[in-house]
Order: structure tokens, then sequence, then C-alpha cells
């Protein structure tokens, strides 16, 4: 699969504000699937695993069964490679545009 098409992946993954808070709910560990349900009462289950699917489709999510259980598993890497392409670069060019103006600001008489 090529990058754009795991890129494309993970931002139809993220659009939507369930699976957001899905991703924010496995920040801190997974959790099984009985337990992110409890997280979102107003939604049955089966919509839940729907959001998980697409989830694990982007690579976000690494599900795994344990006996009858099955664990969630946040995967932040697809997320990292997201910023690294899209958000690293713009940071680094503000990051510049900031201590250039710094410096400008500073080389002004009576500005110290």
């Amino acid at each position: 699969m090529s990058i754009e098409s795991e890129d494309e992946l993970v931002f139809r993954a993220l659009a939507a504000g369930t699976r957001r808070a899905i991703l924010d709910a496995l920040k801190d560990a997974p959790q099984t699937t009985g337990a992110l349900c409890a997280h979102f009462p107003a939604l049955d289950r089966c919509t839940v695993m729907q959001h998980l699917k697409v989830l694990e489709e982007a690579d976000l999510v690494i599900a795994r069964k344990v006996g009858r259980e099955r664990w969630n598993h946040l995967n932040p890497l697809p997320i990292k490679h997201i910023h690294d392409r899209w958000i690293g670069a713009y940071a680094m060019q503000a990051v510049s545009l900031l201590d250039r103006l710094k410096a400008d600001l500073e080389a002004v008489p009576g500005s110290g």
C-alpha cells in the first residue's frame, strides 16, 4: 500500500469524533471492547465495533484476543508519521519565523 493510501486511511479514521474519542480512551492503557463500549453508552456494541474496525484498518488500533476478551491497543505510529510528514516541517518554519522576528525586534533600538 502506498504512503498516500495509508495516509488516507488515517485521515478518514481521524475524521470522526467518536473514533478520536476511542483513541483518547486508549491513550493510557489498552482496553477490552466491553470497557470501550462502557465509555460510549449512547452507542450500541455493533457501532463501537464498526468504529474499531475503521481504526484497525488505519493501523491506529491493534486488537489482540486473550481468551474470550478482545484487547484494543493504541498504535500511535501512524499519527507520528502524519505529524512528521505534514506538521513537523510547518512547525519548523514557524519556529524559524519566530526566531527571525525576535532577532529583528532585538535589533531595533530601544526595544530591548
